[in-house]
């Protein structure tokens, strides 16, 4: 991902066509390392393609992709009909856990001591 953030850096720079120096150079300017393999790739694969064109077939395939959050909320409703209560003391039961967890008591010592 850092060398795709640095090739895509270097074009909003301006820099149309950058190269594995100009990629290397911004990754160098921050202390990372570029992967010579995933670089080489990247650059091939780029290679006399507009940026711009490559972002918006990715986001035409990511349209395709369903996320699976329909999934829930279909599901959600039909349980909270079909459980009345029960669901309403679990999550009470829940909170009264996570404050135990929260508490400093049992680490034995303070933080002001």
């Amino acid at each position: 991902m850092k060398v795709i953030a640095a090739y895509l850096l270097a074009v909003l720079g301006g820099n149309t066509s950058p190269t594995a120096d100009d990629v290397k150079n911004i990754l160098e300017s921050v202390g990372a390392e570029a992967d010579e393999e995933k670089l080489e790739f990247l650059l091939t694969e780029l290679k006399d393609k507009d940026i711009t064109e490559v972002i918006a077939a990715g986001r035409e395939r990511l349209s395709s992709v369903t996320s699976g959050g329909g999934a829930i909320a279909v599901g959600a409703p039909a349980a909270a009909a079909g459980g009345g209560a029960a669901p309403a003391e679990e999550a009470k039961k829940e909170e009264k856990v996570e404050e135990k967890e929260e508490s400093d008591e049992d680490m034995g010592f303070s933080l002001f001591d």
